[in-house]
């Protein structure tokens, strides 16, 4: 062990040292994340930090490019059968795992289609708990709905038809992994990961450093120059965020993506531009981020906390959607990082979206006032105190509603718990009024839509507000069978409205990424998914 830690550190010391080699400088891309990873075994890709090392180590069948069309992978070429139910993927015969000493000769050997048999298998295992079992789960059958044709064709049957399908096997999840490694390694499988990425996995000390080098034998070119461009990436686990920023601005990392309130106001104008300090100094670039901010109410009157609460009132729920003025929420309090949730659930940035098709609330403060009249509490009189439970990390955009709703007559207050605690509470239905964020697991609108179909309330799905609309029920079922794209989102279009005329969400920001590299990095794509791409990045 102690051989291997100083191996590691020497291949550290030589990636960073700036003197010329015999042929040119290693180019080592050095960012930090706040928070260790959690695994690096695609299973549990179920975290930001995760997800983004896993996509350089790891492949699937295919892939999303910076406009979250999914392009050919592992699969060069697929086929999907007349009634939507058989996909057939035909895989590369140049694709190869990493070199490891499990392999024969320790060299890593050519993915077959067997590899992604059982790597999807793994996801629904219930002997691997998998965090992404809802990828499959009630999609196929067993462990024969995954066939291997042969070495070089591999077929997925579903149960029924679902037309994102294409687009949920480019999450992290579905990258494929070699049986004979995660065996040998079982639940360490996570600490020494063996993909066919552009990079391979080199050493992890938790909580302080993660280096992956360049994978020499990878497959994928950029014309005729292979990928990836860089020979390493290092990772460090700095916490506090300023620390970590004034690293970057003394050029010590190549990248940060994370504006803390702490420094925001030095970064970023309350327009969202860039400050006169630093104009020139590193590349800032903004751009959709497949999240919508939101507060949640539970509209389920068969739970005492929603049936004893002025929130089941639908005309309270709209007041409140009129009484928040997001703008100047997005301007002051995130330095304009966001754009106003007026638009529905469903994000800006997602396939789909029609900001003229679905009409959400715009601040209406006297129109909220009206309504809270209609209600029967004029001015908020008699109306019995909310509580909205919200995590540390929201507070102050909680407190600014607060002040919001306050102005109208109804009045708040705020709890504040732990992130994990609040999930908890949000997932038994122990709350009625909470502060949430969704997140897009794949670019496809029905992720988002999902939240409020009945067969996903709690316990068995995300349905956190209790929502339940035969009709929507309906629309959302067939949109499973309405292949046409322009025609789904239509049906995800109508749905949205369903949600925003109900009220049970209140949707306050669609979310923004934020990324600032260094003027001698180049080849950094944002894409609305928030995904590290890292095989076309240079560093001159």
């Amino acid at each position: 062990m102690i051989n291997n830690i100083f191996y590691a550190l020497l291949i550290l010391t030589l990636l960073s040292c700036k003197q010329k080699s015999t042929d040119t400088d290693k180019k080592v891309f050095n960012m930090n994340l706040d928070q260790n990873v959690t695994s690096l075994d695609p299973a549990f890709a179920r975290n930001q930090n995760a997800i983004w090392m896993m996509n350089q180590i790891f492949n699937g069948l295919v892939q999303v490019d910076s406009t979250l069309t999914p392009l050919p992978c592992i699969a060069k070429t697929w086929q999907i059968s007349e009634d939507h139910l058989t996909y057939t993927f035909n895989l590369r015969n140049d694709v190869y795992f990493h070199d490891d000493p499990i392999f024969p000769d320790g060299k890593g050997r050519k993915v077959v289609a067997a590899d992604f048999r059982y790597s999807f298998y793994r996801l629904i295992d219930p002997k691997v708990a998998s965090s992404g079992g809802w990828i499959f789960s009630d999609k196929v059958k067993d462990i024969n709905s995954f066939i291997a044709v042969n070495d070089s064709t591999f077929q997925i049957k579903l149960g029924k038809p679902f037309p994102a399908f294409i687009n949920l096997l480019t999450t992290l999840y579905c990258a494929v992994v070699p049986r004979e490694i995660v065996e040998h390694y079982g639940k360490d499988f996570r600490s020494h990961p063996i993909g066919t990425g552009p990079f391979k996995f080199k050493y992890w000390k938790e909580d302080e450093i993660l280096v992956l080098l360049k994978n020499e034998h990878y497959w994928e070119k950029a014309g005729n120059q292979q990928l990836p461009y860089l020979d390493a990436v290092k990772v460090t686990f700095i916490s506090d965020k300023q620390s970590a920023f004034m690293n970057f601005i003394k050029k010590e990392l190549d990248f940060f993506d994370k504006v803390d309130g702490s420094y925001r106001d030095d970064i970023l104008t309350k327009s969202g531009k860039m400050t006169s300090k630093y104009k020139g100094k590193f590349q800032l670039r903004k751009g959709p981020y497949l999240c919508t901010e939101y507060v949640g109410i539970l509209v389920d009157t068969s739970k005492s906390i929603a049936k004893n609460s002025p929130l089941k009132f639908k005309k309270i729920r709209q007041a409140i959607n009129y009484a928040i003025d997001k703008p100047k929420l997005i301007k002051y309090l995130r330095n304009s990082i966001g754009m106003p949730a007026t638009s529905g659930f469903i994000p800006h940035g997602m396939p789909g979206f029609d900001s003229i098709a679905v009409k959400g609330y715009h601040y209406n403060p006297q129109r909220a006032i009206e309504l809270l009249a209609e209600a029967g509490f004029p001015n908020g009189k008699g109306m019995p105190q909310l509580t909205l439970s919200t995590s540390t990390t929201y507070k102050d955009l909680i407190e600014f509603i607060q002040g919001e709703l306050s102005a109208i007559g109804i009045r708040m207050k705020v709890d504040v718990s732990p992130n994990a605690s609040l999930r908890d509470l949000i997932s038994k239905n122990e709350v009625n009024f909470f502060r949430g964020s969704w997140i897009a697991d794949y670019p496809d609108g029905e992720n988002f839509l999902a939240m409020f179909y009945s067969k996903n309330k709690v316990p068995n799905g995300p349905n956190y507000t209790g929502y339940f609309n035969d009709e929507f029920d309906r629309l959302f079922e067939q949109s499973y069978y309405e292949n046409d794209n322009k025609k789904r989102y239509l049906l995800y279009q109508k749905m949205d409205r369903m949600i925003v005329e109900y009220a049970n969400i209140v949707p306050i920001l669609y979310d923004q990424s934020l990324v600032m590299t260094q003027n001698n990095i180049s080849g950094y794509s944002i894409n609305a998914l928030n995904l590290m791409i890292l095989k076309n990045v240079r560093k001159e």
